[in-house]
């Protein structure tokens, strides 16, 4: 969230004067407008020029190790997109075609996640996980609120979920019961979910992919320790499953893990199309076993765009060019080249967390295994910290996020790896030689590590 600055000084841009094509004067008296427009106008390439200046100062997207969105896509895909980035995904009157791709995605997301009826199931697209979370939760929420139960609804998660939970709940009265990491168990556990559940729970959020460090949670054994509980109070509570990146993971690298529709008590699953479905931002995926499990009043349907057209979305209109790309990765790739892409991912992290937990002073808390994502810290006597190393990472272009874990173990400050479609073994390679060496120099710094609270987080 950005504020304003009234205060900004007037500087001149400094133009070179072969921006200025036609009207060498621009060059002499050009400022780029912060607060307020400028009275004339500037020729197309002269505009694009100097924005594009600016944003060299941005990092280097493919160095990115920090987020998990797409950062690469094949020319073809970005051909497509720039083809229909000007159609809007909520006239599907008018775009009746774009709206049957995103009907034909859902289809393959319901087969992918084992719908027990595909023709039952509901679903949409989203602008990311974020809204497919919103709208999940809203669902849990209505589902609870026709038991007619007195109290305030609850929902059960651990502290390690995305924020986009902690608003759902802060932004629709929903009392989060959030699971804190203590010792080793660093995500939510059957067990300690359980024990926080009452009459009132709405339903319990589980992760098939851990943000702080790319690990799993046993959705199979929350679902039947929630079975277990029902049988000795009769509370049915539901599962959502935040598959944001796992669920286009684990259907290609881990087909028998039993996580999605295959278990009766899952009753809804996102994901980000623009993070392992391979499609640049912004995307999301939200889908429902069945109708029963989304309230129909929830859904509405407009006739103001042409046609009587259902809707359920925080948002209205939005670009159709991300599902369309969406439906190309999956025409394109097929369940063999997503397999092939995944798994390629996954070799990478596995390579690249052995090779940083051979140089010595790191220690893994996953390998990448699971989601093609590792967290690692430095052992105790290392004489420097995970911020130092970001810092020193950064200056060779590597943007690798340094950060303290939740609540009860904020103690714990690691390093964290994403690795995407397109970050090859040659470029894990080549950061492992730059990490090993900055070592020499990190180990000069001398003195005990800093505390983690007072050390200064990656920013992204």
């Amino acid at each position: 969230m950005h504020q304003g600055n009234a205060e900004r000084p007037n500087r001149a841009a400094g133009t070179n004067p072969l921006y200025a094509g036609a009207n060498p004067a621009l060059a002499a008296d050009f400022v780029m407008p912060h607060d307020r427009l400028r009275e004339d106008s500037l020729p197309p390439d002269t505009a694009l020029q100097l924005v594009r200046d600016e944003l060299m100062l941005d990092g280097n997207a493919r160095l990115n190790l920090a987020t998990f969105v797409t950062t690469w896509m094949e020319p073809q895909a970005r051909e497509l997109m720039a083809e229909c980035v000007d159609k809007n995904m909520i006239d599907k009157d008018e775009y009746p075609q774009t709206a049957e791709l995103e009907r034909r995605c859902v289809n393959i997301l319901a087969d992918l996640w084992h719908a027990p009826d595909p023709a039952d199931v509901m679903g949409c697209s989203t602008t990311g996980s974020s809204e497919a979370c919103m709208l999940a939760g809203m669902a849990l929420k209505r589902r609870w609120n026709r038991h007619g139960r007195g109290g305030k609804p609850n929902l059960v998660m651990g502290a390690n979920v995305q924020v986009c939970w902690e608003k759902f709940c802060e932004y629709w009265e929903v009392e989060p019961r959030l699971v804190p990491m203590e010792g080793d168990r660093y995500h939510l556990t059957a067990d300690e979910a359980v024990a926080r559940c009452d009459e009132n729970t709405i339903g319990v959020v589980a992760i098939l992919g851990s943000t702080f460090d790319g690990s799993y949670e046993p959705v199979a054994e929350i679902t039947a320790a929630l079975d277990a509980l029902e049988q000795r109070t009769g509370w049915n509570i539901p599962v959502h499953v935040d598959g944001a990146s796992g669920a286009m993971i684990a259907p290609f690298l881990d087909p028998d893990l039993e996580w999605d529709f295959r278990l009766p008590r899952v009753a809804s699953i996102n994901t980000s199309g623009h993070k392992y479905g391979l499609v640049y931002p912004g995307v999301g995926w939200v889908l429902w076993r069945d109708k029963a499990a989304l309230p129909s009043e929830l859904v509405f349907n407009v006739n103001y765009l042409g046609g009587d057209m259902p809707t359920f979305a925080l948002n209205f209109s939005r670009p159709g060019a991300e599902v369309a790309a969406q439906y190309y990765t999956f025409v394109r790739l097929g369940r063999s080249g997503f397999a092939a892409v995944q798994q390629a991912s996954r070799d990478v992290a596995t390579h690249l967390s052995s090779g940083i937990a051979g140089l010595g002073p790191f220690s893994l808390l996953t390998r990448g295994d699971q989601l093609p994502v590792f967290a690692f810290t430095t052992v105790p006597d290392a004489g420097f910290d995970v911020f130092d190393v970001s810092r020193r990472l950064r200056e060779r272009g590597w943007l690798v996020p340094a950060y303290t874990f939740p609540e009860n173990r904020t103690d714990l400050a690691v390093l964290r790896i994403v690795v995407r479609n397109g970050f090859t073994h040659d470029l894990a390679d080549l950061l492992l030689a730059d990490l090993a060496r900055v070592l020499p120099e990190l180990e000069q710094l001398g003195g005990r590590p800093k505390d983690p609270a007072q050390a200064t987080a990656f920013h992204h």
